[in-house]
C-alpha cells in the first residue's frame, strides 16, 4: 500500500484540529458543593469515566459526601449487577477511583474542563465564587451552574468567560433522575452549548435545552402549578388531601402538589416564588401565598422539619 502524499496527511490532521476546535470533550470535572446535588452529580460523572474533583469547605463535609456516594453506588449496583456481584464491586471501585476531594477550589480548577457549581441558592455567593475561579481556571474551561431558579446570565457576567458559561440543571436524586436542563444565555457559544449537551449524554442523562428564563422548563411549569394548588385550598374550594388524590389519579402524577411541596421544602418553594415575584411583580402566576408564608414563618418547612402541609412522624 503506497503511503498517501504528504499534503494529504497534512490536510487530514488540520481537519482533525478544526474538529477539536469546534467542541470541547469534557474529561476533567470539578464540582463545587458536596451537598445532595453536588455529590449526586459527582457520582454520575465518576461512574461514567470522568475524572472528578468534589470541592467543599471542610473535610468533614467531604467525608460525609463520599460516604453518601458509596452508599448510593451500592444501591445502584444491587439493581444493575443483581446476578454479578463481582462486576458490581468492580464498578464501585472504578467509580471511586475517578473521584477525589479537595477543600481548595482555586488550586484544583487549573486542570479542569468543566466547573459545575452546586452551592447555596444565593446570587452574591455564587458570583463571588465564579469571579474567583475565573482567575484560576484555564481559558478553555467551561463554567456551569446547577441553579434551579437564579439567572445564569447574571452569574456569567461576574466572569470574563461569558461565552463559556451555561446552566446544567440536574434533578434530585441525581443518580435516578434522567433529565438535565442545559441552559444557554444570550452569550453562550454554540461550541460551549454542544459540549454541555454532550457531557449530559455522557453521564447517562437526557438533555433538554432552554433559554435563560425564570425556572427554565420544569420549575417554570411546576412551581406555578404548586402555587395554584395552594390558592385553590386557600379559597376553600377543595381540601389538600382531595387535591393531592385528584392530581395523582386524574393526571397520573406520582405525588400530589402538597406532598411535592413538603418534599421540596416550603422554604425553598417560597424562596423561588419570591425571587420571581420581584422580577415580574405583575405576573399573577408568581404572586406570593399568605398560607405558604405563614407556614415558613412557623418553621413548618415540610418533610425535613416533620411538618409542612402534612405532619410526618
Amino acid at each position: 500500500v503506497r503511503s498517501p502524499p504528504r499534503h494529504f496527511v497534512r490536510a487530514a490532521s488540520s481537519d482533525a484540529a478544526t474538529a477539536a476546535a469546534k467542541k470541547l470533550i469534557i474529561k476533567h470535572v470539578t464540582i463545587i458543593g458536596g451537598g445532595l446535588m453536588g455529590a449526586g452529580i459527582a457520582q454520575v460523572a465518576a461512574a461514567s469515566g470522568h475524572a472528578v474533583v468534589l470541592v467543599d469547605q471542610s473535610n468533614e463535609i467531604l467525608k460525609k459526601s463520599t460516604k453518601g456516594i458509596e452508599e448510593s453506588l451500592k444501591r445502584v449496583t444491587k439493581k444493575k449487577f443483581a446476578d454479578k456481584p463481582e462486576a458490581g464491586a468492580e464498578f464501585i471501585e472504578k467509580t471511586l477511583k475517578n473521584l477525589t476531594t479537595s477543600t481548595d477550589a482555586a488550586s484544583v480548577v487549573h486542570s479542569t474542563d468543566l466547573v459545575i457549581e452546586a452551592i447555596v441558592e444565593n446570587m452574591e455567593v455564587k458570583n463571588e465564587l465564579f469571579k474567583t475561579l475565573d482567575k484560576f481556571a484555564p481559558e478553555h474551561t467551561i463554567f456551569a451552574s446547577n441553579t434551579s431558579s437564579l439567572q445564569i446570565t447574571k452569574m456569567a457576567n461576574s466572569t470574563t468567560r461569558q461565552d463559556r458559561f451555561g446552566g446544567l440543571h440536574f434533578f434530585n436524586p441525581v443518580p435516578m433522575m434522567k433529565l438535565v436542563e442545559v441552559i444557554r444565555t444570550p452569550m453562550t457559544s454554540q461550541k460551549t452549548f454542544e459540549s454541555l449537551v454532550d457531557f449530559s449524554k455522557a453521564v447517562g442523562k437526557s438533555p433538554v435545552s432552554c433559554k435563560d428564563t425564570p425556572g427554565f422548563i420544569v420549575n417554570r411549569l411546576l412551581v406555578p402549578y404548586m402555587m395554584e394548588a395552594v390558592r385553590l385550598f386557600e379559597r376553600g374550594d377543595a381540601s389538600k388531601e382531595d387535591i393531592d388524590v385528584a392530581m395523582k389519579l386524574g393526571a397520573g402524577y406520582p405525588m400530589g402538589p402538597f406532598e411535592l411541596l413538603d418534599y421540596v421544602g416550603l422554604d425553598t418553594s417560597k424562596y423561588i416564588i419570591d425571587g420571581w415575584h420581584s422580577l415580574e411583580p405583575n405576573n399573577p402566576l408568581f404572586a406570593p401565598s399568605p398560607l405558604l408564608n405563614k407556614l415558613v414563618e412557623e418553621k413548618k418547612l415540610g418533610k425535613k422539619t416533620g411538618e409542612g402541609f402534612y405532619k410526618y412522624k
